[in-house]
């Protein structure tokens, strides 16, 4: 992964590096290997391989960061499973949503991610996404809530206090690790 990302972004001037990690994260970096990407992330030395400062963070915090406009907001990051994260103010709180259940023993991860989409079908799949927004701002008491993800472009009517993000806005989350004068203040 490293030398593919030195050689895509060779002639850059690059001060730091930002990286968004599908799992979890701890001081140290990633404190899982993640199932999709294969062994060897935990306990590698990010900053000696490119030579550069580098931060990890949970690849859906990483994104609600990015979509962070102030007061408490959580972010659902809609795509294979369920991504999550709280911010409030300084604080952004990586949380494990799609491991909590949802009906007849079922996951909200199996849900709402991308296997609940695909068994459910389009319009009962929209119908549990606003169902579940909804209660989610009742229980974080959150101002807003933020959808993002592969899938979040599937959905078409959100409740009130729900707003889609594009997966783009993980650059900003990026840039605003290093940069905290960037992110706005409730």
């Amino acid at each position: 992964m490293v030398e593919i990302v030195q050689e895509l972004a060779e002639g850059w001037d690059s001060e730091a590096v930002s990286i968004g990690f599908p799992g979890l994260v701890g001081s140290q970096g990633p404190s899982s290997e993640p199932v999709a990407l294969g062994a060897g992330w935990v306990g590698f030395d990010f900053s000696s391989a490119f030579g550069l400062p580098v931060r990890i963070m949970n690849d859906a915090a990483m994104q609600a960061l990015g979509s962070y406009e102030g007061g408490r907001m959580l972010f659902l990051g809609l795509g294979a499973g369920v991504g999550s994260a709280l911010i409030t103010e300084e604080v952004i709180l990586t949380l494990e949503l799609g491991q909590l259940p949802y009906r007849r023993g079922e996951t909200l991860g199996e849900a709402l991610g991308r296997q609940g989409l695909k068994r459910l079908g389009k319009t009962a799949w929209r119908r549990a996404v606003t169902d579940v927004a909804s209660a989610l701002i009742k229980a974080f008491l959150a101002d807003s809530l933020v959808i993002g993800g592969g899938n979040a472009k599937k959905l078409d009517e959100l409740p009130p206090g729900v707003r889609q993000s594009h997966n783009l806005t993980a650059f900003r989350g990026g840039f605003r690790l290093w940069d905290t004068g960037a992110v706005p203040r409730a």
